[in-house]
């Protein structure tokens, strides 16, 4: 994999990776490749044999439940003849709408099927009283991929993306035998979002947990945006009896979208509804449908030539639809007890690394390292699968109903996440499936999590090395930490509660070496023109530089007085970084890549290599770097939060 042809000095991302980035290509139905995709496909592929196997054997309820969800979606035929039958009834009650009045009703009741509408709702926990649920309503309704996508004017990628975006609701309208007049009903749609636009907020400024978190009772919603039955609509979203508070994440966009739900003519609406819906259900529509939706999603936005193999796609259905069912089968078959051990280990050594860091900070002050210490002992570890698995027994399945099971399916869902309301908290919970291979951080309930899929190589070596351990999954395991530290988290307390536990001069020395790592990643651009928004990649950007020091730290603690071995002729600190620039090695397409700096909070993985290790000594002194060295930054501009 390595590139002898690029120094380690000049472009580590690419010493490391770049024989793999010279010779890789990205299969036609990817839009990216690299590390985590391998690992998915390897994952997916374990899935789709113990799928195959629930089907064939019908064992169990869930083994039937998942086989025959599988074969539903695998039967092509049938779903060609079920056509668009399943979805009459929503259809037409969208074409009955008597006036804008009824939007409300109209838009609670298709919110249950899990379309994307301008109003979101959904239950999680109070950011000011973590010991309950409540429900909180979010900005929504656009589907290109960031509200640039709709307001920037001179640039024709996002030209281009709007008139596929016409396109393809033309092609919804007219498969759905909407076609009179339908690419003039395709422009309204356009410019009725380009309006809900306008009115939303940005995504940084959706990333500031005080700002977003506008809690009232829910009569206070007609005062601050009148022009919607409020009153319908929480009766469809199921919240007629609910009395107590609702947040609001966007206030001020609240009114924008009533004022705009008044103002625009029925028709325009109609048709933003039906599409929106067919928009939801395509993937499991006709092979017309299927195709309108990949050519719009995949190949506009993304660039991706083809779609994914069909097995491919109903895998991901099983996984949405009962993902701890098919985890459950995972878990037995591909998670040995000896890797959740080890990762136990991993873990608490990692722990242990931050407590001391935390106390060997020379910028915060004793005060507020308590608060940070108290906080960071309420962590809660979360390993491989969830220790009590959700009951699937209320969600019907029908072998010869593909659309009928993802219509019950995103039902059971709805209805799962409703009861939570005045129901104890559930922490043992998970927010991610075990065959999942990812991470997470939850502020409100203060947990890091690690499925069992990513705990294998190339993240975890179960017996490697453990620099390249440390480096790979020591480093994801210190970014899910840090991100109780990140700019947004460390404005939650232990208990998940949104409050500041800084000092206001300790906040105030964060907040001025986060405005360096804005500033420098910013100035990275991995498609001319288009840079890095370094204020919505700041969380992630600082999970990365604070979760490499920290597993550096980690691994030399792990060595006790011991010194490390060399191997292949490399020390342990250069297998360490190695396993680093590794673990994030990833081509994409550019229209990807523009997508990505637009909606993603991640920087691209160059970026997460070259711009985190810039700022780590250790790297300077482990492979020599120095002034005139592309990856040298003079030491004044360097960052080291955590």
């Amino acid at each position: 994999m390595f590139d002898p042809s690029v120094r380690a000095q000049d472009d580590f991302f690419r010493h490391v990776n770049g024989t793999w980035l010279k010779s890789a290509v990205i299969p036609p139905d990817k839009s990216r490749i690299g590390t985590f995709s391998s690992l998915r496909e390897k994952t997916e592929a374990q899935l789709h044999v113990l799928v195959e196997n629930a089907a064939r054997t019908r064992g169990d309820a869930d083994a039937r439940r998942i086989g025959d969800l599988y074969e539903s979606f695998v039967d092509e035929a049938a779903v060609e003849r079920a056509g668009l039958g399943p979805l009459a009834a929503e259809l037409a009650a969208i074409d009955a709408l008597p006036s804008t009045d009824a939007l409300g009703a109209a838009i609670g009741r298709l919110d249950r099927l899990g379309v994307d509408l301008p109003i979101a709702f959904y239950i999680t926990l109070d950011g000011r009283d973590t010991t309950k649920n409540i429900p909180w309503l979010a900005q929504g309704g656009l589907l290109l991929p960031d509200r640039d996508y709709y307001l920037v004017e001179g640039d024709a990628r996002f030209a281009q993306a709007r008139a596929a975006y016409v396109a393809y609701l033309t092609k919804l309208l007219v498969l759905s035998g909407a076609d009179a007049a339908a690419q003039a009903q395709a422009q309204a749609i356009l410019g009725l979002e380009t309006a809900l636009a306008r009115g939303q907020w940005t995504r940084v400024e959706g990333r500031d947990p005080v700002k977003t978190y506008n809690k009232m009772t829910t009569s206070a919603l007609v005062p601050l945006a009148g022009g919607f039955d409020w009153t319908a609509y929480l009766a469809a979203t199921g919240l007629a009896g609910w009395t107590s508070e609702i947040v609001v994440r966007q206030p001020s966009y609240l009114p924008a979208f009533t004022a705009l739900a008044a103002s625009t003519p029925l028709p325009a609406w109609k048709a933003y509804l039906r599409t929106h819906l067919l928009h939801a259900y395509a993937p499991y529509l006709g092979k017309a449908f299927v195709a309108a939706r990949f050519e719009f999603s995949g190949t506009a936005l993304r660039g991706t030539i083809e779609n994914e193999a069909r097995w491919k796609r109903g895998i991901a259905l099983v996984q949405q639809s009962a993902g701890e069912a098919l985890g459950k089968l995972y878990v037995a078959r591909h998670f040995p007890p000896a890797s959740k051990a080890r990762m136990e280990t991993l873990v608490a050594n990692l722990l242990a690394a931050y407590r001391e860091s935390i106390d060997s900070l020379d910028w915060m002050s004793v005060a507020t390292k308590q608060e940070a210490q108290a906080k960071l002992a309420t962590f809660r570890p979360k390993i491989g699968y969830p220790g009590r698995w959700i009951d699937y027994g209320a969600l019907e399945i029908r072998r010869d109903d593909l659309l009928g099971n993802v219509v019950r399916a995103r039902a059971f869902e709805y209805e799962r996440q409703l009861a939570k309301l005045g129901a104890p908290v559930d922490r043992d919970e998970w927010r991610m499936t075990p065959q999942t291979v990812n991470a997470y951080y939850s502020a409100a309930f203060n947990e890091i999590v690690f499925p069992a899929a990513i705990l294998q190589p190339p993240f975890f070596h179960a017996e490697a090395d453990d620099a390249v351990n440390y480096g790979a999954i020591g480093a994801i395991i210190g970014h899910e930490i840090s991100h109780g530290f990140d700019d947004r988290g460390s404005q939650f307390d232990g208990t998940g509660h949104l409050r500041l536990w800084w000092t206001p001069e300790d906040r105030a020395r964060f907040s001025a070496k986060t405005r360096i790592l804005i500033d420098e990643y910013s100035a990275f651009s991995p498609v001319p023109g288009y840079p890095i928004d370094g204020a919505l990649t700041l969380g992630e950007n600082i999970a990365d530089n604070s979760g490499l020091a920290v597993a550096y730290k980690a691994y030399r603690r792990s060595l006790g007085a011991a010194p490390a071995p060399v191997i292949d002729g490399t020390s342990g600190d250069e297998r360490f970084f190695y396993g680093f620039a590794q673990a994030h090695r990833g081509k994409s397409r550019e229209a990807a890549l523009v997508a990505q700096v637009k909606s993603d909070p991640h920087s691209p993985d160059e970026f997460r290599v070259n711009g985190t290790l810039r700022n780590h000594p250790a790297f300077y002194s482990t492979f020599g770097v120095g002034p005139g060295d592309r990856m040298y930054l003079p030491p004044k501009q360097r960052v080291s939060i955590w």
